[in-house]
C-alpha cells in the first residue's frame, strides 16, 4: 500500500511541476518579467534564470518517474522548490503585490498570498517525504543483497 501512495503521489509531483514548468519555458521573457518583480536576483542573473530554473524544473519531475533518476529529481525539486518559497515568503514579508509567476505567467493570474505560501509548504512536504521513501527504499534493496551481520563478525577464539 505505501509502495503504491508513493507511486501516486511521485507521478502527481512529476505532473505538477511539468505543469509549471511549460509556460516558464514557452514565455521566458515573461517569466524574466517574474522574476525582476520579487527583487531578490540581481539584474544580470535574471535573464540566465529565466531561461533555466523552468528547464530544471521540467528536468527534475522528469527525473522523478525514472528509478535511475528520482532521487536526484527529488533532491533538485527540493531546491527549487524551496528557493521559490523563500521568494514567496520575502515577498509576502516586503508586502510586495505581485503574481507568483508559479503556474502561469499572466498579469493578475496567480498574486501571492498566505494560500500561495501553503501551497508551496505542502508541495515541499510531499517532495521530502517522496525522497525519503525513495531513499529508504533504495537503502532497503542494497542490503537485500548483503550477507548476515554474523557471517561480518570476525571468529572467535577458543582460549
Amino acid at each position: 500500500m505505501k509502495a503504491r501512495l508513493q507511486t501516486v503521489t511521485r507521478i502527481a509531483l512529476a505532473a505538477v511541476f511539468i505543469v509549471a514548468a511549460l509556460p516558464k519555458i514557452a514565455a521566458p521573457r515573461d517569466f524574466a518579467l517574474a522574476l525582476f518583480r520579487y527583487r531578490l536576483l540581481p539584474d544580470a542573473a535574471i535573464n540566465a534564470a529565466a531561461l533555466t530554473i523552468p528547464w530544471m524544473e521540467a528536468l527534475a519531475a522528469l527525473a522523478l518517474l525514472s528509478p535511475r533518476w528520482r532521487t536526484v529529481g527529488a533532491a533538485w525539486l527540493l531546491a527549487l522548490l524551496g528557493g521559490a518559497t523563500f521568494a514567496l515568503a520575502a515577498a509576502l514579508a516586503r508586502g510586495l503585490e505581485i503574481d507568483c509567476g508559479c503556474f502561469g505567467l499572466k498579469p493578475g493570474g496567480s498574486p501571492i498570498t498566505l494560500w500561495s505560501l501553503a501551497r508551496n509548504m505542502a508541495l515541499l512536504a510531499a517532495v521530502a517525504w517522496s525522497a525519503l521513501r525513495m531513499r529508504n527504499a533504495e537503502r532497503g534493496t542494497r542490503n537485500a543483497g548483503s550477507r548476515p551481520t554474523s557471517e561480518l563478525r570476525p571468529p572467535t577464539s577458543d582460549r
